[in-house]
């Protein structure tokens, strides 16, 4: 997916956040850092597995399980000799644990004395990971290195920028399936699965990816609950449905919220689309390099506080590349107290839903921080969409 000198770049940064961190090697267990110092891409992250990094070494190394060695050798950019993997007696184990294996093969390099980072919060680091890490290097200094990578991703490249923008036009094409299907008495998982093809599908010019969350589209009033994804139910007239999906192309993900009717809009919910979309669109005209995360929210938050509503949720996060369960980069977030200064090749996903007790609306846009303002990656039409009924 990229060059070899870019792999090298990112190792290079990350080596100088480490030595930031105070940290002499690090392990690496998000499979979304992995993939992004490496170009290791396969669904092993079930079992577990690690790209170590050494600031004083030149190339990584992998370790994993053996069936999985030959996928590394496929797809990442280091010499053979840097991937190593352990047997398959050590999977789902009662007795022994990967993390064993990667202690030994630690301490077998001479770090057993060393400052170690870990990702202590990431998804797949175990609290029995670290147990069995403590156990097989009782001299080393573990330290907690989770958001380390993560923070030397927030900047893309433009090549990063451009599997982004092929991304975006991924999720339009999903989205407009989604309206084109919707409809009264069709169930709800077949639009689902109209989604999902488009997906990966793509179009003629490039195919997309497996994104990092199911389509989440509740309906009626599971619309007041976001992360509801689908059932079996059929459409009836009247339901508001909100979609929340994205476009994914060589794992960087550009999500998309909108909400739709079956039908004609209820008022109430046509007035909070209108604030909403107001409220995106003066929060898109302030953006640019130089302010805050923290600044983004005001904005948003004193522009639908003019119409008396309130969101005491985030209204938006850093996205890239990213693995299930979430497409979210774990760094940047608009909301108080954030002060991360926004700058360009940034991305976010802008995501300003209100949710009450019996409805939600769902709006959003992912965009790019450019020098002097702010790239719109969709241009898929904001309003509430009301289906005519036939």
């Amino acid at each position: 997916m990229f060059s070899t000198e870019e792999y090298v770049m990112r190792n290079d940064k990350t080596k100088q956040k480490m030595l930031e961190y105070g940290v002499e090697v690090l392990v690496v267990s998000n499979p979304s850092n992995m993939c992004y110092l490496t170009g290791y891409n396969a669904w092993s992250f079930y079992v577990h597995q690690a790209v170590i990094l050494f600031v004083d070494e030149e190339e990584p190394l992998w370790i994993g399980r053996g069936m999985d060695a030959r996928g590394a050798e496929l797809t990442t950019w280091m010499k053979n000799d840097s991937i190593i993997y352990y047997p398959d007696e050590y999977v789902q184990s009662t007795i022994r644990h990967p993390m064993d294996f990667i202690a030994q093969v630690l301490n077998r390099r001479g770090k057993g004395r060393k400052k170690i980072g870990v990702e202590m919060d990431a998804f797949y680091y175990t609290a029995k990971c670290q147990e069995r890490m403590n156990y097989g290097m009782p001299n080393a200094e573990f330290k907690d290195a989770s958001g380390l990578v993560n923070w030397v991703r927030v900047i893309k490249t433009e090549t990063e920028i451009s599997y982004m923008r092929n991304a975006a036009q991924i999720v339009e094409d999903a989205m407009q399936k989604a309206y084109d299907l919707a409809d009264i008495g069709v169930r709800e998982n077949d639009v689902a699965a109209a989604i999902t093809h488009t997906q990966i599908s793509g179009n003629e010019e490039f195919g997309g990816d497996y994104t990092s969350m199911v389509p989440m589209m509740p309906a009626g009033r599971h619309t007041a609950s976001p992360h509801l994804t689908w059932t079996e139910e059929r459409y009836k007239e009247g339901d508001i449905i909100t979609f929340e999906i994205a476009g994914c192309q060589h794992r960087y993900h550009v999500p998309m919220a909108r909400t739709m009717s079956l039908g004609k809009a209820p008022e109430f919910v046509l007035e909070v689309g209108k604030v909403v979309d107001e409220g995106i669109n003066e929060t898109l005209r302030h953006m640019k390099p130089g302010i805050t995360a923290e600044d983004v929210n005001n904005i948003w938050s004193d522009t639908i506080a003019r119409h008396g509503y309130e969101k005491k949720s985030r209204i938006g996060y850093s996205i890239g590349m990213s693995y299930p369960p979430d497409w979210g980069e774990h760094t940047i977030s608009f909301r108080p107290d954030d002060r991360s200064i926004l700058e360009p090749n940034m991305t976010f996903h802008l995501m300003p839903g209100i949710w009450f007790e019996d409805f939600g609306v769902s709006i959003t846009e992912s965009i790019r921080i450019t020098e002097d303002s702010v790239e719109q990656f969709t241009s898929f039409d904001r309003k509430i969409f009301e289906k005519e009924i036939r």
